[in-house]
């Protein structure tokens, strides 16, 4: 998903534009994470970007997207763009160290 989202809309509470705009980015979220993952992909990761414009987009984490988007509108922006791209991610196990219990003397 690569998109502009308004925040200001005429007839409309900027509150309201606002929920409107993190619900469409977590129905996408979870849309995603229900599509089948492809053999050899534990499951789906993402890419996301958000800024004023695409320009000038900066990658954040899928955590800090909607909490992005809060910074935006508290910066006055009058629109805030969003990109979001899925990839397959892999689990990467933490190598285990097989270290001895240590006795007390």
């Amino acid at each position: 998903m690569k998109k502009n989202f308004p925040l200001q809309a005429e007839g409309k509470h900027p509150d309201r534009v606002l929920e409107a705009v993190k619900h469409e980015i977590r129905k996408y979220f979870k849309r995603e994470r229900n599509r089948d993952v492809p053999k050899g992909v534990d499951f789906w990761d993402f890419d996301c970007k958000v800024g004023l414009n695409a320009d000038s987009a900066e990658v954040v984490r899928v955590s800090g997207v909607i909490e992005a988007v809060d910074a935006a509108v508290k910066a006055g922006a009058s629109s805030v763009y969003v990109e979001i791209l899925s990839k397959h991610g892999v689990r990467v196990l933490k190598a285990q160290h097989d270290e001895e219990p240590q006795e007390d003397a």
